[in-house]
């Protein structure tokens, strides 16, 4: 599977950083090095650096560069809005995705309300499991308004779908609101799940929203207990 330049530019200077190469303090190589060095255009490396600054590992400053921060590996960002794949691209872990259940559906009352439409309104609904390391401990059920996302295949879900709405639909992904819970496991989390005896899940909840601001998407992420400690890296906005 190709990685994008940048992103392979990211898990390389991540790793010198994790591997404590590079210390909290040091000053990484500036712009136009990483370009010559790398070989590639300063967007890309500018890309990559940005990449570093929104996951806590660099603290660009002005006139003095791009600091390394004293930071503990993250594992799953919550405020991040990735797609599982962009995400374990960047961790490095070996995973896979099996889509159980795909259609466009008419919603149910539930779906209704998430996604504040009304029934006439159908919607794709998509339900996977991710393996990662040899064992399925993410379930995804993902509903998506048609009215937006007019076409979607078995394939595509299989990949990456936030790439083909953004790449084939030019639909552009802006934000999110998340809500995180734990909940008792389902039937649905038992038979999909390589759950090793837990009973409960945590359950991130994603309202995602397209750039003119409107709700596509609801998305219900249920997590292994023992898989995932989640953790955020924020930056106050003066």
């Amino acid at each position: 599977m190709k990685v994008n330049k940048y992103v392979w530019i990211y898990k390389e200077i991540a790793e010198q950083i994790d591997q404590r190469i590079l210390n909290e303090g040091d000053i990484i190589s500036s712009e136009n090095d990483l370009t010559v060095q790398y070989e590639t255009s300063r967007e890309t490396v500018r890309k990559a650096l940005n990449m570093l600054a929104q996951n806590g590992y660099i603290q660009k400053i002005k006139g003095k560069g791009s600091v390394v921060l004293n930071r503990e590996k993250m594992r799953f960002p919550v405020s991040g809005l990735v797609s599982f794949k962009e995400l374990f691209e960047m961790i490095g872990k070996e995973t896979s995705t099996t889509v159980h259940e795909f259609g466009l559906v008419s919603p149910s009352d539930f779906i209704q309300k998430q996604l504040r439409i009304t029934e006439d309104e159908d919607v794709w609904r998509v339900v996977r499991s991710r393996k990662i390391d040899g064992e399925h401990v993410i379930l995804d059920k993902d509903y998506f308004i048609h009215g937006h996302v007019s076409r979607l295949t078995k394939e595509i879900c299989e990949d990456s779908i936030y790439q083909y709405i953004e790449g084939e639909l030019g639909l552009g992904i802006s934000y999110a609101h998340k809500e995180i819970v734990v909940e008792p496991c389902t039937e649905m989390d038992q038979k999909y799940l390589d759950l090793n005896g837990y009973e409960h899940i945590v359950v991130v909840k994603n309202f995602v929203f397209l750039d003119d601001t409107s709700l596509f998407q609801y998305t219900e992420s249920r997590h292994r207990l023992d898989k995932f400690r989640f953790v955020d890296f924020a930056r106050r906005v003066k």
